[in-house]
């Protein structure tokens, strides 16, 4: 994977933006927190931080949901819950990944998986109780 050689402010600010949250933000979300202390960020530059990161594997993707995409500042492997009232997406903590789902696929089909991503869908915490 590529690796970021060139630091600048906003580059850094988009990452550290990222990395404080506990949420999957997506680039608009982190554009809004950023913009009132960056007045010269554009939209456009946290996009292709986002993708530049990404491709670096620093961040990950978590998916497009309410057609927007979620990204994530952790990279091991784990698994997100998408509220399908508000469209939350958070860590679903607990959750052993399928290293038995993953051995047998290779096993059976001579593939190779690089990685496994899964995402639940349901209710998060606060749509629960409001149901």
């Amino acid at each position: 994977m590529p690796t970021i050689r060139k630091r600048s402010r906003k580059r850094d600010a988009i990452l550290q933006c990222l990395s404080g949250t506990t949420t999957h933000p997506t680039a608009e979300w982190i554009y809004n927190e950023l913009k009132p202390d960056i007045p010269d960020l554009s939209l456009a530059t946290v996009y292709r931080n986002l993708a530049m990161f990404k491709q670096a594997g620093q961040i990950e993707s978590v998916g497009v949901f309410g057609g927007l995409e979620h990204f994530d500042w952790r990279t091991e492997p784990h698994a997100h819950l998408v509220c399908r009232c508000c469209g939350a997406v958070i860590d679903a903590e607990g959750i052993e990944l399928p290293s038995a789902l993953i051995t047998q696929l290779e096993e059976t089909s001579g593939v190779r998986v690089d990685s496994c991503r899964i995402t639940l869908q349901g209710l998060c915490p606060a749509c629960t109780q409001q149901a």
